[in-house]
């Protein structure tokens, strides 16, 4: 008993170095980043809203023809870390990644990284969360995990609906996906999939962020029915299967 309790009082401070590691490789990227002037360095900073985006896609844009790979690299560890931390603003840099880079770049940078960040979500909270949420509701978390193992043969076509659609934030998705034994396989394939229907409308949209207001600019009928389609698309090997049974 008192090896656990001495565990689990660990538990804080390896997640404050966890994120200690991803801060200290942010740094290294900005000191690896060309001189810049001292206005520029203003706006070299996490974009909480689209004018953040807008300033930050100026400066990086500027800097880019010549030194890519860092600019490449710094967009990837950043979303990374957003998306690990559960850290809201991933939306702006998906909007960045679309008016920085060639549209399949983008397309793929935000894919693969919401993809990587999702199962680093997914390591930290099987590692500092799941037990305690076991502890503390252990009937209820073992009836979930039941209800959910029932389905296991269509995890990645559930996940994939769950990403496509705005019912379940990501980040709940991410940190309860352990919790109720979700395999990782289909979690990381379906969070790579799924993402890529959302993420091609605010990159289409980031291919013109100067004329830009608001970020609902992404969305019309258009990008609705499109999303639908791609969520019903997603739930349709689901019917078939189920259908063949029964028959």
């Amino acid at each position: 008993m008192p090896k656990t309790a001495s565990a689990d009082g660990n538990r804080p401070w390896v997640l404050v170095a966890i994120f200690g590691a991803f801060l200290t490789v942010l740094f290294g990227i900005y000191l690896n980043f060309p001189e810049m002037s001292d206005e520029d360095k203003l706006y070299m900073k996490y974009p909480r809203s689209l004018d953040d985006a807008k300033n930050l896609g100026r400066v990086l844009s500027k800097y880019k023809e010549d030194n890519v790979a860092v600019v490449l690299i710094g967009v990837i560890v950043v979303y990374i870390t957003l998306q690990s931390f559960a850290i809201p603003g991933s939306i702006f840099l998906t909007i960045l990644s679309g008016y920085l880079f060639p549209f399949p770049i983008a397309i793929l940078l935000v894919c693969s990284c919401s993809a990587f960040g999702a199962v680093v979500c997914y390591m930290l909270s099987h590692l500092f969360g799941r037990s305690i949420v076991m502890r503390r509701f252990p009937e209820r978390v073992a009836k979930w995990q039941e209800d959910v193992s029932k389905h296991r043969d269509d995890f990645l076509n559930y996940m994939i609906f769950l990403r496509v659609t705005p019912i379940v934030p990501n980040w709940l998705i991410n940190i309860a996906s352990p919790v109720l034994d979700v395999p990782l396989s289909p979690f990381f394939w379906g969070t790579f999939l799924g993402v890529a229907p959302p993420s091609f409308l605010y990159i289409q949209a980031g291919s013109t962020l100067e004329q830009m207001t608001h970020t609902n600019v992404a969305w019309s009928w258009n990008s609705i029915l499109l999303i639908s389609f791609f969520a019903v698309l997603s739930l349709v090997p689901i019917y078939y299967k189920k259908k063949f049974k029964t028959e």
